[in-house]
């Protein structure tokens, strides 16, 4: 019965049969003249999905800083016309046309970059103190990150559907899961910002802390705090930025200004730092180098450079291994068990390194959000 029945549909008088070969012609002829735009509509659909979800995370994160600023600041007024104000704010680079001292113009744009932001929060939470008007600062720093990310993403998307650029569309949806990786970081930045509570990054400068506790500290640039440590017969210039409020500080300033002091006579300097790990690595993991090991811009690390190469100081790196979600979410076990490895390292680092009586500079590098001195 059944081998009739096919028999049947394949007949060639059969209308069946004529109906199935016309649907295939029909259908190949429109994947051969409509393939690209069908693919692109694929396309657009994704990348529309992924837009809606980057929506709701800015949206959140606006909502989240906002609450913050309320809670902690106690503002006379509604804030969130300024907020939004806050998050459209842009910060020019220098010209580098001409390359001759674009750092310093750098740092300048920065520096006053970093005045407005505060003054601005200031305005927000007037009740705040100094740590929280910080903490609030990374928080709406973190929301403008977000904000920003929306945006480039719906520039892309709203542009590829007004031209029906195939490879416009396709740019952008390849990259949507790192993007969206680096979204879903920010927002959860954004929560330990509001709270105060330390992050990956923070590695750096726990480290410091756990070297300097107990002894006096006091300030050696602007926003970075230095400590005097006897550790294995050598004394150690131990320095952090200033805590437990967000804040990174002008650590390379802080370097520049200990070997000033000390003449030059610095035997070896140790900066510890969080770098991102490859996929396959363990967050936690540390590893030893050479070099400035200090992110940011580059005024700090070129500060750095400048110094130890007119005095000739080798500088040592240790980095302790994390990914950017690690890095701005709150600080993870094997991240802050790692500051105790890193300690010891430190001091096999200066016996095989120094010699007893030298000066040494150990500086812990990141943001110092809820570690204190």
């Amino acid at each position: 019965m059944i081998p009739q029945f096919a028999g049947f549909l394949s007949g060639g008088d059969n209308p069946i049969s004529w109906i199935f070969q016309f649907g295939y012609i029909i259908v190949f002829l429109v994947f051969m003249f409509y393939s690209q735009r069908i693919q692109m509509m694929v396309m657009l659909r994704d990348v529309e999905t992924h837009l809606r979800r980057l929506k709701l995370i800015r949206d959140d994160g606006r909502k989240i800083a906002l609450e913050t600023i309320k809670q902690i600041g106690k503002p006379v007024s509604d804030p969130a016309e300024r907020v939004d104000q806050f998050l459209e704010y842009i910060a020019i680079p220098p010209q580098s046309m001409d390359p001759s001292g674009i750092v310093w113009k750098l740092e300048h744009v920065l520096d006053v970059r970093d005045v407005r932001f505060k003054d601005e929060v200031k305005l927000m939470a007037p009740e705040a103190d100094e740590a929280q008007l910080n903490n609030l600062e990374n928080s709406l720093e973190a929301a403008m990150a977000l904000h920003m990310i929306y945006k480039i993403i719906r520039h892309f998307y709203l542009l590829g559907k007004k031209t029906l650029s195939l490879y416009i569309i396709m740019q952008i949806q390849m990259v949507l899961p790192l993007i969206m990786q680096q979204a879903e970081a920010y927002a959860q930045a954004l929560r330990a910002f509001a709270v105060g509570q330390p992050i990956g990054d923070g590695a750096g400068p726990l480290v410091a802390a756990k070297l300097m506790r107990g002894y006096k500290t006091r300030d050696v640039a602007r926003d970075v705090v230095v400590a005097t440590v006897p550790i294995e017969g050598r004394t150690a210039y131990v320095l952090k930025a200033k805590g437990p409020g967000g804040n990174v500080g002008k650590p390379g300033e802080g370097i520049r200004k200990l070997i000033e002091e000390k003449k030059g006579k610095i035997a070896t300097i140790i900066m510890i730092d969080a770098a991102l790990k490859l996929e396959g690595e363990k967050s936690g993991e540390v590893a030893e180098g050479v070099g400035a090991a200090i992110g940011g811009p580059g005024v700090e690390q070129f500060k750095i450079e400048d110094a130890i190469l007119k005095n000739k100081i080798p500088v040592n790196a240790i980095i302790i291994k994390q990914d950017l979600g690690d890095a701005v979410s709150p600080m993870r076990k094997e991240i802050f068990d790692a500051a105790d490895h890193v300690i010891t390292r430190i001091k096999r680092l200066i016996l095989e390194r120094t010699k007893k009586g030298d000066n040494v500079i150990i500086a812990g590098i990141g943001n110092t959000i809820g570690i204190g001195q």
